[in-house]
């Protein structure tokens, strides 16, 4: 007995562990892209402290020192109905009927505009006129909720708001089945550099924006989340188009292989030089991956993110403005389909 423990004892001695060795990051290098500052404040278009702008819908109080006859009540009795204070209704086409000057178009002018263009008009008719207006209602003021609200929809506002409060007139958002990093607003035809993910994870009130009426607030179902894959000589799919996430995961390899890249031939692309653009908000990160590491085994798998941009170069590039311009053509074409920051940092004229 004592002579077979011994010999289990040498057995367990000599077994060798197993050590298990992480393999090393593809990443040959990466760079922080942010937009400047004023071009972020350009896109934007409104700070703090700016005028409230007249819109169809609004009521307006506007007195005549020394002329209690120009006053509505003397013209429309006991005022504007539906709760709002009696006063002079913005109609849809943003003008209004004054008394004496007949059809005035206000939609667009700030109180102080507005009254200076009145004395200028009354001065016709009587003797240096002086005008004070004021916003009894905003009637104007409204915001478009849509996707992934328990209560989406048209939400009107008594005041202008900010991004989160705005996000609040449309109940909660639906978390789980939400793509914050796909999320924007929508200014007329531009998507403003809004990180969603930053304002309502993280805390970050530099996302909480003031907002304009008639401004759309987007936040897609994370079932559509998607990267964009161009260059290379790839298959029949000519190695340009979108592909999906699948259980809410995707790499490099994986999607390369969706978009038709064909691995066996390795001839069609400068694997070793895959560009990578990363973006949300007004940042992006910008990645070069050495794909042909990973195909050997000598590197690790590189995880996507939604709205990712990979570019397989032909030839071998020099630097990142070599590589947008091969790249620029492309993105023009899916611009649309793209992040905020791209459009701006990239394919805004």
């Amino acid at each position: 007995m004592l002579a077979l423990l011994a010999l289990g004892s040498v057995g367990c001695a000599t077994t060798p562990a197993v050590v298990s060795k992480p393999l090393p990051s593809p990443v040959v290098s990466t760079k922080l892209e942010v937009l400047d500052r004023k071009l972020f404040e350009e896109v934007v278009g409104e700070s703090n402290g700016d005028a409230y702008r007249v819109g169809p819908g609004d009521a307006l109080l506007v007195a005549v020192y020394g002329h209690p006859e120009l006053a509505i009540a003397a013209y429309a009795g006991a005022g504007v109905s539906g709760g709002r204070s009696s006063g002079f209704v913005v109609d849809n086409d943003g003008s209004i009927q004054f008394p004496l000057v007949g059809s005035v178009h206000v939609a667009g002018k700030t109180s102080e505009e507005l009254r200076a263009f009145l004395e200028t008009r009354l001065a016709d008719f009587l003797r240096e006129p002086r005008v004070t207006v004021q916003v009894s209602w905003n009637g104007s003021i409204r915001y478009y909720l849509l996707g992934q609200f328990t209560q989406p929809g048209m939400k009107l506002s008594d005041r202008p708001m900010r991004l989160m409060e705005a996000l609040a007139l449309g109940g909660s958002i639906e978390l789980e089945r939400a793509s914050l990093r796909g999320a924007y607003v929508a200014r007329g035809d531009t998507r403003l550099p809004i990180n969603f993910h930053r304002l309502l994870r993280e805390g970050d009130l530099g996302q909480n924006i003031p907002l304009r009426s008639g401004d759309v607030v987007f936040v897609p179902d994370n079932a559509g989340d998607q990267v964009f894959v161009f260059g290379g000589v790839m298959g029949e799919r000519g190695g340009l188009g979108s592909v999906p996430f699948v259980n809410g995961s995707l790499d490099i390899l994986q999607a390369l292989a969706q978009a038709g890249f064909g691995f066996r031939e390795r001839a069609q692309g400068m694997l070793s030089e895959t560009r990578v653009i990363r973006s949300e908000g007004d940042r992006g990160m910008l990645f070069i991956v050495d794909v042909e590491r990973i195909l050997d085994g000598e590197a690790a798998s590189f995880h996507l993110m939604p709205g990712d941009i990979i570019f397989v170069p032909t030839t071998a590039l020099t630097d990142w403005n070599n590589a947008m311009q091969q790249i620029l053509p492309t993105l023009q074409s899916v611009s649309g389909l793209l992040s905020p920051f791209v459009q701006i940092k990239y394919l805004r004229d």
